[in-house]
């Protein structure tokens, strides 16, 4: 049977499939843009030594600028969010910046899991058109001529395989994206969960600095040799 006249016959049937198959590749577009093009840093070691300058220069407006100026980027929101409480306590701190690698990471992750979903029920979708042709041909040929059964028979089973075929069809590329997409998100976060620690550790490095200028400062004033612990 021809694809199109199988598809034009078995509306019912196949409308499931292909509005599945379209949410799928909806997902995927967007998906790709976000994971591939808007939510990395390229560059990204230059980015940190900028934020290090800035910050080691206590110019903290400028950092949050140059975080802001990566949009959406979730490496960029963990680093501002971890500057914007440079001022906290450690403890403190180190909670914001987990709280903000908790949020921008489900963003990561965000619909990239409807994908096995969708082609699951795509396949089961295949496997229901399937039973229910080969339902619809056996009492066709029940009712049917001799002569016409061998037909009907056979135009039975070639739809209800093209319901099989339909549901892989949509449910295997989805499976090759999801593990795709997967392994790219998986990545993204490894990088995000790096960049929070990268970020505690420039705080870090900022408050002992102070610290020590604080330090020598005072061992001007008072003529004494600074100590530091």
């Amino acid at each position: 049977m021809d694809i199109m006249a199988f598809l034009r016959d078995n509306f019912m049937h196949v409308a499931p499939i292909l509005g599945a198959g379209f949410i799928a590749l909806a997902i995927i577009l967007e998906r790709s843009r976000a994971l591939f093009f808007v939510y990395p840093i390229s560059g990204k070691k230059n980015f940190f030594d900028k934020v290090r300058g800035l910050v080691m220069s206590d110019r903290l407006v400028d950092a949050v600028a140059l975080c802001n100026a990566y949009g959406k980027s979730p490496i960029a929101q963990v680093v501002k969010e971890g500057i914007m409480r440079a001022h906290q306590p450690e403890e403190m701190l180190a909670d914001g910046l987990q709280l903000a690698v908790g949020e921008v990471t489900q963003d990561v992750q965000r619909r990239t899991a409807f994908l096995a979903t969708i082609a699951n029920v795509a396949t089961l979708l295949g496997l229901f058109g399937t039973i229910a042709g080969l339902i619809h041909s056996f009492q066709a040929v029940g009712n049917a001529d001799p002569q016409q059964k061998s037909a009907l028979l056979a135009a039975g089973i070639s739809t209800a395989m093209n319901a099989t075929m339909l549901g892989l069809a949509v449910a295997i590329p989805c499976m090759i994206a999801f593990s795709w997409l997967m392994n790219k998100t998986n990545r993204l976060s490894a990088e995000i969960e790096h960049s929070a620690i990268r970020t505690l550790d420039i705080l870090r490095a900022r408050y002992y600095h102070q610290g020590e200028a604080h330090q020598a400062k005072v061992s001007q004033i008072s003529g004494k040799p600074a100590r530091y612990a």
